[in-house]
């Protein structure tokens, strides 16, 4: 019997120098999509990814090389003959989902990731943010400190016991106090350049629209699963409004796998570094089954997928 298969896509965070290189070096379809980024942005993408240097973890520069790397190796799995019933993605992943489902052309994707991470990095510059990992304690307590606590809110709903805050770092700090004192058992500050999906970062959503003007979005392969409302998409015309919310949004990731499931997915294919949502998903269900690509080695893994 086949599997409905889902594509997902990890978020910011998940970069590291040396992504993808070895598909890059072996296949020609990994090789032309992130030739074809690099063109479209006038951006020498080979050097960010597999060269040590300090612009892989800025902003600007890492959602581009990400979006890029994941779209690579998902060419790689479709000439293997597999294909999805759906994608999503955490947070910048949703990009890589929308040009997995063809939603985006590269053209549009690569030119709209560029500004979308310019954008994010230049947000808010007079105040210094924040994030910081939530470990251990349940969404509602989460939630009433926020609340008690101006320029913080939850920003990523990832998993059971583990969600993410955001805002200026001040109040970000301030809420990690008392939420150690409400019996989290950890909270760890995030090596990150800004304060992603808070209010701070309200300015980047209004210059989105902008962008997002003038791109056109195509009819969808198949549907995806947006971070904004946790909801299955199908119609094209829903994900301009999406896509500009998700920039100062919460991303509902948790509900959003909890929702993919219940349409049916029984197989879910990380693709791209790291093995984040995989970790995620172990905490969401126990019995959804995932197969992380990381690596060319990683591909032996789909073997026998569709028999």
């Amino acid at each position: 019997m086949s599997k409905k298969i889902a594509f997902v896509y990890p978020g910011q965070g998940a970069q590291k120098v040396g992504m993808g290189q070895d598909f890059y070096e072996q296949f020609p379809e990994a090789k032309a999509e992130i030739d074809l980024a690099a063109e479209v942005t006038g951006i020498d993408l080979t050097k960010i990814l597999f060269e040590e240097n300090d612009q892989i973890n800025q902003t600007e520069f890492t959602q581009l090389a990400l979006v890029a790397t994941c779209s690579a190796m998902t060419n790689v799995i479709r000439s293997k003959g597999i294909e999805a019933s759906m994608a999503g993605g955490l947070s910048l992943g949703e990009y890589s989902a929308l040009r997995a489902n063809g939603a985006l052309n590269a053209e549009d994707v690569y030119k709209l990731i560029r500004m979308r991470g310019k954008f994010m990095q230049e947000s808010s510059p007079n105040v210094e943010g924040g994030m910081s990992a939530v470990v251990g304690l349940d969404l509602a307590t989460i939630e009433e400190v926020c609340n008690g606590i101006d320029g913080v809110q939850p920003a990523n709903l990832n998993c059971p016991g583990q969600v993410v805050i955001s805002g200026e770092k001040a109040a970000v700090v301030k809420a990690g106090e008392i939420l150690a004192e409400k019996g989290a058992r950890k909270v760890v500050p995030l090596n990150v350049s800004g304060a992603f999906h808070s209010h701070l970062m309200k300015e980047a959503g209004v210059n989105l629209a902008k962008e997002l003007e003038s791109v056109q979005f195509n009819d969808m392969k198949f549907p995806y699963c947006a971070n904004a409302n946790a909801q299955i998409i199908t119609d094209k015309n829903q994900i301009k409004d999406l896509l500009i919310k998700q920039v100062d949004s919460p991303v509902r990731w948790e509900e959003s796998v909890r929702n993919m499931i219940a349409d049916g997915v029984d197989l879910f294919i990380e693709i791209g570094p790291g093995k984040t949502i995989a970790g995620f998903l172990k905490k969401i269900d126990p019995t959804a089954v995932c197969i992380n690509i990381s690596t060319v080695e990683d591909l032996v893994k789909l073997d026998g997928i569709n028999e």
